[in-house]
């Protein structure tokens, strides 16, 4: 049988590093380049479309694993 511990925390891993990623190629499209060099506004976006995706893809893990986990109660 498979530890929840181990369930929440590769769902959160992965979770969070869909959604980072998902931000990272939205920015992508929309030409901001978190690796330009030096800070400048395009770099500052796209980080915050990177973390805003993470914290999202985290937050879709965390209902996921909460509706599977009430769908085996009832």
């Amino acid at each position: 049988m498979t530890s929840p511990l181990l369930v929440e925390g590769l769902s959160d891993a992965v979770g969070f590093v869909g959604g980072a990623m998902a931000g990272f190629w939205l920015g992508r499209a929309f030409g901001l380049d978190i690796f330009a060099p030096g800070y400048d506004n395009a770099s500052i976006f796209g980080l915050i479309l990177l973390g805003v995706g993470g914290g999202l893809g985290l937050q879709a893990a965390r209902r996921w694993r909460a509706a599977k986990s009430n769908q085996n109660k009832g």
